[in-house]
């Protein structure tokens, strides 16, 4: 099977196409790229197809990118993005584009790189500047893509285009949803998250795609936490990128290896387990300056914060067109990221609170274990050593059997609802589900193991 670069070649053999953006960028700087961008005379619908024919591929329109197309790979392993040569000339083609270092051109046929705007000598400054003065007003998300380029490449903004990103953010309300998402999704994601975050904030980007965030500056916790809500979110997120790095060293033991599984398995958006959690570091605590109580006493609380954040959780997802995947997953961890600490003081745990616990918390019972170590490491305020030494200890005891849990997969019931319901005479409703309830639970916790157990049991319970 042909190549992406090659099939875009022969398909292309005798036209002006060319090799563009991010493709010769990160060949200068010596990066690996399964990716493709070019710009193709005429339409590039035609081409598409063609590529995607001769290399077994799907080629589909980009929503909302101006036309342009794009073409996937067998498995997701390279696309290939064709717009239209503007003009029918590159260096106009080039002068539209939105940085100088990606401003930059190949002929596909082979020859010198066009370089009109400095992008070479730019990106030897490790310095991320506009090609023109109006290229951040011509499409706002350029202001949170700058953002997302500089965290990923460690450039540095200069001062022009910084001050372009805060004049031309309040442009991205009009821009769509999903193309933000797809910007803040690798600046939340990338390696230096918190760094993005801040310059997201510093340029006037995150108040206008993520102000829930900004929010949380300034309210003060109790003395458990020696951060407010704002920062500690932050450091939540650093946990949870640390655990993703190395479970082990985070204190998951026995367990390490199987937890970085877990976060590496892709989930949805184009997000594994542990981006998602990213997300659900960044919104777990957003409920907290409107559920803040203080008590006569001086005491501060935040009661409801975990449903009230779940909530929240929900709807700013789907305010970013996230998949309902997504959304549920991302909402579950914000909802349940209290319930393992609540356990911390009935330690020795029988199986009947870690049944309970598991079935409150399925189908992320592994999932929301990890993220209350990245919450709880993120927490030192007083006692904080000797809590995170409990909690991470109860982590690792309920990790386990959310971990076989979760690989077992649902298990077959010793006996069914509508045969329970006939061998009771008990109508369907509230009652017979509590019933099958409380047989699940005594079979985890090994009272019973048989159908006629589960049938015994059942009689003594509805008092039969």
């Amino acid at each position: 099977m042909t190549g992406p670069f090659e099939a875009a070649q022969a398909v292309l053999a005798g036209k002006e196409a060319w090799i563009v953006g991010g493709a010769v960028r990160d060949r200068l700087l010596g990066r690996p790229t399964v990716d493709l961008d070019l710009a193709v005379p005429g339409d590039p619908k035609r081409a598409a197809r063609a590529v995607a024919e001769r290399t077994g591929a799907a080629a589909f329109r980009l929503s909302g990118a101006f036309g342009a197309w794009r073409v996937v790979g067998p498995g997701g392993a390279w696309h290939v993005d064709l717009v239209t040569l503007k003009d029918g000339d590159i260096r106009a083609d080039l002068a539209g584009r939105d940085f100088t270092i990606n401003a930059m051109a190949e002929p596909l046929g082979g020859g010198e790189v066009l370089d009109p705007h400095g992008g070479r000598a730019d990106l030897e400054a490790r310095r991320l500047r506009m090609v023109s003065a109006d290229a951040l007003a011509s499409d706002p998300l350029r202001t949170l893509r700058a953002i997302r380029i500089a965290v990923l490449l460690e450039l540095t903004i200069e001062p022009a285009t910084a001050a372009a990103i805060g004049a031309e953010a309040p442009g991205l309300q009009q821009v769509a949803a999903e193309r933000i998402f797809g910007e803040l999704k690798q600046v939340v994601c990338a390696p230096a998250a918190r760094s993005g975050l801040t310059l997201m904030e510093a340029h006037g980007v995150t108040a206008q795609v993520l102000p829930e965030l900004l929010a949380l500056r300034g309210v003060d916790q109790n003395v458990f936490h020696h951060l407010d809500v704002h920062d500690h979110t932050l450091e939540v997120l650093d946990q949870v990128a640390a655990i993703e790095r190395d479970p082990l060293a985070a204190g998951f033991g026995e367990h390490a290896e199987a937890v970085a599984a877990l976060l590496a398995e892709p989930l949805a958006d184009e997000l594994t387990r542990g981006q998602a959690m990213r997300f659900a570091a960044l919104l777990h605590d957003a409920a907290k300056p409107w559920t803040r109580t203080a008590r006569p006493d001086g005491r501060v609380g935040f009661p409801g914060h975990d449903r009230e954040g779940a909530a929240l959780a929900r709807t700013v997802l789907r305010r970013l067109r996230a998949s309902e995947k997504l959304v549920d997953h991302v909402g579950a961890l914000c909802l349940h990221h209290l319930r393992l600490g609540f356990l911390v003081h009935e330690r020795p745990l029988d199986r009947r609170v870690v049944w309970r616990y598991l079935r409150a918390t399925e189908p992320v019972s592994a999932d929301v274990t990890v993220f209350t170590v990245a919450d709880r490491l993120a927490t030192r305020g007083k006692n904080a050593e000797r809590a995170i030494e409990a909690h991470v200890g109860l982590a690792r005891e309920v990790l386990g059997p959310a971990l076989e849990r979760r690989a077992a997969g649902r298990t077959a019931p010793l006996v069914r609802g509508d045969e329970l319901a006939r061998e009771l005479e008990l109508p369907h409703g509230p009652r017979l589900g509590e019933l099958l309830a409380q047989l699940e639970e005594d079979r985890y916790a090994g009272v019973i193991s048989t159908r006629e157990d589960a049938l015994r049991r059942a009689r003594e319970l509805a008092g039969r």
